[in-house]
């Protein structure tokens, strides 16, 4: 009994002694890839599952996995809600479910007259993916009202055993990326040509325009390919107790010839009186009309931007108190501050900036999985940690805050060399004030400023946020 307690206790120490006394979230990437994993939290970089999803959670504990080749995936159901302060008037993010797909191929060799073992491996996964999608007539529409980021990442895995208890491993990793930002265009705030008696700088809210009426459509789309590298290294200390580590790199991925499609949207108003040249009765949308033709600026054009994807670093331990009983717990720093910005340069448009100014993050997860037969294995695990973003960047296009999630699993190897898992995840956010509205006041100081306080001033409304999720994985070992 006794010694029972020490290897729980190596593990819970662990853990207190790498946990930060604050996490953070982890922005928008994504950590479900593998039910194995996925059921006991994530918990993956110590000890591997046997579907070969050590090629994400550490490629070094390939050459600890049976050649096995897995094809899973997670399903994501996103719920939310945002509620004006003003109106009271509440949008609902769309009830939709996004699949998050990971494949997975191991292969290994004995090197003759050696202990030594190598393996290799090829895997497909989704390190960082983003969604958010509003009706279009939600008022999160004129900052986005669907936002998608996608970095679906291809990487040939080796690793070597170098004795019986060290093993280290290497991946190269092609990703695919893809952006899209689709957002209406506010007809009030804009800009009125010269048009005497009007003052300089009149927008077609002089004109008896209200404020949230669609004029314009714009749908930015694009595709990119980025290269970057995994390591991992793990080590077995004792036979109960396995740690292990890996490093993920930053990449930044640019998008030199996104396409801007921008369609006009009628408002069916007419000017209620005339204005110097414009008679009354006049069609608003005859008025616009000349910007959507020709060399308009809000014709279909080109734009660049770079998307920051964050390096990641995750030390893990794993102890076994009892035979059949495994404790996992990892600890993730993650590079957010890297995505500070997302700058777009169009052909016509002038520039836009969407301000993030995230701060570097931590994040601790506790798992456990308990063999109850010799086909059955149950596994649960929980996390939390807190936003990445400041006040003021808590937006539509990513509403994060304060989360807290429970995850549970099950195992059964349904026959010789052919295996099925499934996990569940519920994720808790608490409520946080944001804004549905442009960002003032940014240009000429900095979120340390307390001159800046009239950005956090600028929330209008409360994100209310909780998803489901739904992972399996079908494994053959050969």
């Amino acid at each position: 009994m006794r010694r029972i307690l020490v290897r729980t206790a190596v593990g819970l120490a662990a853990a207190a002694c790498l946990f930060p006394s604050t996490t953070t979230a982890q922005g928008f990437g994504v950590y479900e890839q593998g039910a194995c994993v996925m059921g006991r939290a994530g918990t993956g970089v110590a000890k591997p599952c046997a579907d070969g999803s050590s090629i994400f959670f550490n490629p070094a504990n390939i050459a600890d996995t049976p050649d096995v080749l897995s094809l899973g995936g997670t399903l994501i159901a996103p719920r939310g809600t945002f509620t004006n302060d003003l109106t009271g008037i509440q949008s609902k993010l769309e009830d939709k479910y996004r699949p998050v797909p990971n494949v997975y191929l191991v292969k290994s060799v004995n090197l003759a007259g050696t202990v030594n073992r190598v393996a290799f491996g090829a895997g497909l996964f989704v390190p960082y993916g983003l969604t958010t999608e509003w009706p279009d007539t939600s008022e999160a529409r004129f900052l986005g009202y669907r936002s998608d980021i996608r970095a679906i990442y291809v990487q040939p895995t080796v690793a070597l055993q170098l004795n019986h208890r060290v093993s280290i491993g290497a991946g190269l990793d092609i990703n695919f990326a893809h952006v899209q930002l689709r957002q209406r265009v506010d007809l009030s705030t804009q800009v009125l040509p010269p048009i005497p008696p009007l003052p300089a700088g009149a927008t077609f809210a002089s004109l008896g325009v209200a404020t949230g009426t669609d004029f314009a459509d714009a749908n930015l789309d694009g595709n990119s390919t980025h290269l970057g590298f995994h390591v991992g290294l793990s080590a077995k200390v004792t036979d109960w107790l396995d740690v292990g580590a890996r490093y993920l790199s930053r990449q930044s991925v640019s998008f030199d010839n996104a396409s801007v499609t921008i369609a006009q949207v009628p408002t069916n108003l007419v000017v209620p009186v005339a204005i110097g040249p414009i008679p009354a009765g006049t069609p608003v949308d005859a008025l616009v009309a000349p910007q959507f033709t020709g060399s308009g600026p809000l014709t279909n054009q080109t734009a660049s931007t770079v998307i920051h994807l964050p390096d990641q670093a995750v030390f893990g331990v794993a102890v076994r108190p009892v035979p059949r009983l495994t404790l996992l717990t990892d600890v993730q720093y993650t590079h957010w501050k890297y995505f500070d910005s997302v700058a777009i340069s169009f052909e016509k448009l002038p520039p836009e900036v969407l301000h993030q100014d995230n701060h570097d993050i931590w994040d601790l997860r506790l798992g456990g999985e308990f063999a109850a037969n010799e086909s059955v294995t149950l596994r649960g695990g929980w996390y939390l940690h807190n936003g990445a973003e400041p006040d003021y960047a808590v937006t539509p296009n990513l509403p994060e805050g304060d989360r807290s999630s429970f995850t549970v699993g099950i195992g059964a190897r349904v026959s010789r060399g052919f295996r099925i898992d499934a996990a569940y995840q519920y994720i808790n956010q608490a409520d946080r004030r944001g804004r549905t509205v442009p960002l003032a006041g940014y240009p000429g100081c900095t979120p340390l400023d307390s001159s800046c306080s009239v950005l956090v001033q600028q929330n209008n409304g409360l994100y209310s946020f909780h998803a489901h999720l739904f992972g399996a994985t079908f494994s053959y070992a050969f």
